[in-house]
């Protein structure tokens, strides 16, 4: 498939409104799962590690799959990939308003939805980078805004269903809401270019090629044939037979030894074709593996890139359980229900959608460097996890909920870092790596925390942990940036090519 080069506009900000859509419907409860882990809690009285398993394996298992997520886009397309996903997280929600068990919900729930959001984060984030170029910052900020307007509104409509309905109706509800993804991928279209050149050969020229052998073994079939032919008419010739009878016999024994002749070598003409259609297809196939592992390990010596998934992974692990936890943080601290004024997940939610946003423009300006901007989340995320033991009250634990939601707003701009540093030809094997380090954190992020309370009984010690974990990934991707190391890689070695080291320098 040839593409335009990106318009930046016109039927982009379609993409951009569907997108946003998509990612309110598929990611308002997964993110808001902070609500339903407390109900869980109550409901299957399991220990808060194993009961953060769900929402965990919802966040991080889409995040894991995502190099299978990136394939799938790659090879059907953001639209029919949209449209499946949407059937999934639909389903997935529904199927859990039936779960026995808390091992249900890990499928139902964690597997199901979470894959689902996986497929559909990736075909928006692909097909919002193919139609914006130099607006790519704000467009990517915008959809990925969706995810937290979900958050902000899905906390309160979960806690409010859960009250009207129960838990199994809320779910129920939920899940028919999700069903609103298929009419939001429907309008996908893809960035194809109506004036390209066609290709080389279709699959139908192609087919002549791959049968080239076949036919000069046809050729040499029909020759043979012919030699039977005349050495069966010879034979009847200098046998002179004169006897009629024992002629038209001779006649009818060779002509129906040609005809089985015929069928046998036809039969083994086919199994010949079939079997070398077989291994050309099988050594296509395995070439294409193996350019993919090349392109990987191209990917992992530019310093950057590989400083980039270990900041992701040990971001993910520190900074995804706030978002999850925070509520029964609260409740741990014996924060009174009459001072709250707002849920803190949903605090979260409309402040990552503002930092979101708020990121995604300033990636726009020349003079800002994304790679800094990023690094500079990290840090401050590491402090203000450092700073929740020491929240008591409601309001210095809604004030670090509203600076964690506003830092962890980097998402808009990580696909932003990512292309930067890899290119945009590579950007969807690389995101889908770095997917994948992040769903890792995702799913062990919540769960650890959640250990760490049922081993000592109280948050601090987790986060603590996390904070260090969020810390140590920021350090190291401030290091690996440093001008010196672009100053030591033009000395020592070049890049293969279409590798891209990020020039920390220069403006991103």
């Amino acid at each position: 498939m040839v593409f335009r080069k990106p318009p930046d506009g016109g039927w982009g900000w379609v993409i951009v409104v569907v997108s946003f859509f998509t990612q309110f419907l598929c990611y308002g409860s997964p993110l808001a799962v902070g609500v339903l882990y407390l109900e869980w809690l109550d409901a299957f009285g399991e220990g808060k590690g194993k009961t953060a398993w769900v929402g965990s394996l919802a966040n991080g298992i889409g995040l894991l799959a995502s190099p299978v997520c990136s394939i799938c886009v790659s090879s059907f397309g953001a639209r029919p990939v949209a449209i499946f996903s949407g059937f999934m997280v639909a389903g997935g929600l529904m199927m859990s308003s039936f779960a026995p068990n808390i091992y249900f919900l890990y499928i139902s729930y964690g597997i199901v939805v979470g894959l689902g959001c996986g497929l559909l984060y990736t075909a928006t984030v692909t097909i919002t980078c193919h139609y914006f170029d130099k607006r790519r910052g704000l467009a990517l900020g915008l959809i990925s805004t969706g995810s937290s307007v979900g958050l902000f509104i899905y906390a309160a409509l979960q806690r409010e269903l859960i009250d009207l309905y129960g838990l199994d109706g809320c779910l129920l509800i939920v899940g028919a809401l999700s069903l609103n993804i298929l009419a939001c991928g429907s309008l996908m279209r893809p960035l194809e270019s109506s004036d390209s050149p066609p290709p080389e050969k279709t699959c139908a020229d192609k087919v002549p090629d791959q049968y080239f052998v076949y036919h000069e073994k046809e050729k040499t079939v029909e020759e043979n044939i012919s030699i039977l032919e005349k050495g069966y008419v010879d034979e009847k010739c200098a046998n002179n037979m004169p006897d009629y009878k024992q002629d038209s016999i001779l006649n009818k024994n060779v002509l129906s030894s040609i005809n089985v002749n015929e069928k046998d070598i036809s039969y083994k003409k086919k199994v010949v074709e079939q079997t070398n259609f077989c291994k050309q297809l099988a050594k296509r196939k395995w070439q294409l593996y193996l350019n993919y592992w090349e392109e990987t390990v191209v990917l992992f010596k530019n310093k950057v890139f590989s400083a980039l998934f270990v900041a992701i992974l040990l971001f993910d692990i520190g900074g995804f359980p706030p978002s999850l936890l925070m509520e029964d943080v609260a409740r741990s601290a014996n924060i009174s229900e009459d001072d709250y004024h707002m849920p803190l997940i949903s605090i979260i939610g409309i402040m990552t959608a503002v930092g979101k946003l708020t990121l995604g423009i300033l990636a726009d300006f020349k003079w800002v460097n994304t790679l800094y901007l990023y690094v500079t989340t990290l840090l401050m995320t590491g402090v203000a996890l450092f700073a929740i033991p020491f929240a008591k009250s409601y309001l210095t634990l809604a004030m670090l909920s509203g600076i964690l939601g506003f830092l962890t707003g980097n998402w808009s701009i990580f696909p932003y870092v990512t292309t930067k540093t890899v290119g945009i030809e590579k950007l969807t094997h690389a995101y889908g790596i770095l997917m994948f380090f992040a769903g890792l954190g995702n799913s062990l992020g919540p769960p650890i925390v959640g250990w760490f309370y049922d081993w000592t009984q109280e948050y601090d010690t987790a986060f603590y942990f996390s904070g260090f974990c969020v810390l140590l990934g920021g350090f190291l991707l401030l290091l690996a940036a440093l001008p010196c190391w672009n100053a030591c890689t033009n000395h020592s070695s070049k890049l293969p090519p279409n590798t891209y080291s990020y020039k920390v320098a220069s403006s991103a």
